[in-house]
């Protein structure tokens, strides 16, 4: 059994980072173990019921965190192979090439990386033909050169979203195809081919996909990674903590609960790589303190933990004046805006589609929205009328927006909400005043708390970041521009937790490539 314990590489998480990960080490031979906390999802018909996905948060975790009064909340995350992709939108955009430099906010300045858009480019344009990518390069102005066309078309827009796309043109703007990654075959009217595995349904946003159509990270790499016979996988186990030879060099324990046994088991490798999240990883590398690492593990630049990061999101619902049958609404972005305005000289974000409200979701807000709401238009005909839309500026990387520990294992949250909010809130008001060019009713759009954890800001953590970041310089960060941590030896971070910052797009997309372009250094590495 000892022998079964020992591989070349361990892989902590099955998400965005993990999952894409062991896809490319897969063929290496090695022997490589991945440990996820969670499960397999169930597929099942409430994958796609609004009232069990985001009214009763089915499968959320069952935990509490908490925040700087010492309040619960429950976060926004969510334990199964795949991690949080199986919920995403599947909107796999680049951050721009500005944002890997310094750039100037009103609140302050989020930093250069120590990496440029150069170095990940390749690692992009190999990360959108692995998971699908549809899209069209060239539409967006702001985005950077590409080394190729998207493999995969973009998903056609439906008539109102088209009448959208052609009103935004007409008033000077540049809408795109938003680049979404679904294992999807349209005919020549943009709608799926019978052998299409998407159907393009109005459940992409938020929900699992019930046929696997959507290019989550266990359909796309840890599901044919496991193919390899060097790989193993094991569900339900618990990281608990790393532990680490004397001289604090060396992770030689990977401490595990596994769901089946009721003693801890220790895991060893060559290689250990944490996946788990920016906020479980940095809790598991605290958790992970010692003689060697009195602060937690590879934290001599006290900064894991710190500098978390997750946008400053709006989703908004607007009333379309006609109908909008629209299905498969998650197909249009505009970006005009992304690093300032006429009037402001900040950068304030992107605009993007969200997935199609439906009347069970209008109801759960129905609430917060009372005054606003038509009393004769019932639910099932705002849900007819609504169009939807999501808002991402970007936050700071704050010192003091960490997270820890503490002596019970409980994670602690602390976040400013009003951190560099106001490019957010003028991008809104560029959006609101175009509402009756664009075929919307004025002064009509909605907040739609039920994408961002209602009720609780602090709970919205699916786009989590920064916690662990990367740099050339030990005193100012935790791990190398290989992710590696400047202290340990055989340690690697390769979730979002390495982000320096954030930008204002969608992270998934700079994690896959990430855990490309470690993967490649890791399989030299290991020869």
């Amino acid at each position: 059994m000892a022998e079964d314990r020992h591989y070349d590489v361990v892989i902590i998480g099955t998400g965005a980072g993990g999952g894409t990960l062991a896809h490319r080490l897969a063929a290496s031979g090695k022997r490589i173990l991945l440990l996820e906390r969670g499960g397999y999802l169930p597929r099942e018909r409430d994958n796609w019921e609004s009232t069990a996905v985001f009214v009763n948060a089915k499968y959320r975790a069952p935990e509490l965190w908490y925040d700087r009064h010492g309040r619960t909340f429950p976060p926004e995350t969510n334990y199964y192979v795949g991690g949080n992709t199986k919920f995403y939108g599947a909107a796999l955009f680049r951050l721009r090439p500005e944002d890997f430099g310094e750039l100037r906010h009103q609140d302050g300045l989020s930093p250069a990386w120590p990496i440029r858009y150069e170095d990940l480019e390749p690692y992009y344009t190999q990360a959108e033909r692995l998971y699908l990518v549809h899209g069209r390069h060239g539409e967006d102005p702001t985005e950077g050169p590409a080394g190729g066309q998207y493999a995969y078309p973009p998903v056609e827009h439906e008539p109102r979203i088209q009448q959208l796309s052609d009103d935004l043109e007409k008033r000077g703007l540049h809408p795109f195809h938003l680049p979404i990654g679904v294992n999807l075959t349209q005919d020549g009217q943009g709608l799926a081919e019978r052998t299409s595995v998407c159907i393009r349904c109005n459940r992409v946003d938020g929900f699992p996909c019930l046929v696997n159509g959507k290019s989550d990270a266990q359909v796309i790499c840890v599901d044919p990674a496991l193919e390899h016979d060097n790989v193993r996988l094991i569900t339900g186990a618990h990281v608990l903590r790393l532990e680490t030879d004397p001289a604090g060099r060396r992770v030689t324990k990977v401490v595990t609960a596994l769901a089946e046994e009721e003693t801890t088991v220790d895991f060893s490798a060559d290689i250990v790589v944490v996946a788990c999240g920016a906020v479980n990883s940095a809790v598991l590398l605290l958790r992970s303190a010692n003689a060697r690492h009195p602060n937690g593990l590879a934290n001599r630049s006290d900064v894991v933990g710190r500098h978390y990061m997750r946008h400053n999101n709006l989703a908004l619902m607007a009333v379309s004046k006609e109908p909008n049958d629209t299905q498969f609404q998650k197909t249009l972005a505009m970006n005009d805006w992304y690093l300032g305005s006429e009037d402001w000289d900040y950068p304030l974000g992107g605009i993007q589609m969200l997935g199609k409200s439906d009347a069970a979701q209008i109801h759960a807000e129905a609430p917060r929205w009372a005054g606003v709401l038509s009393p004769d238009m019932p639910f099932e005909v705002l849900a007819h009328h609504a169009v939807d839309f999501w808002l991402c500026g970007e936050d700071l990387p704050l010192p003091g927006n960490r997270v820890t520990v503490d002596g019970d294992g409980g994670v602690h949250l602390v976040l400013d909400e009003n951190n560099n909010t106001a490019g957010v809130e003028r991008l809104q008001h560029q959006l609101e005043k175009m509402l009756g060019h664009l075929g919307m009713h004025e002064r009509s759009l909605l907040p739609h708390s039920i994408y961002l954890h209602k009720g609780m800001p602090i709970g919205a953590t699916a786009h989590q970041a920064g916690t662990v970041r990367f740099g050339a310089d030990p005193r100012s960060s935790a791990l190398d521009l290989n992710c590696k941590a400047h202290d340990v030896d055989n340690l690697y971070v390769v979730d979002t937790a390495f982000f320096p910052s954030i930008g204002a797009v969608n992270p998934s997309l700079t994690a896959m490539a990430n855990a490309l372009r470690v993967g490649d250094h890791i399989a030299e590495r290991l020869g």
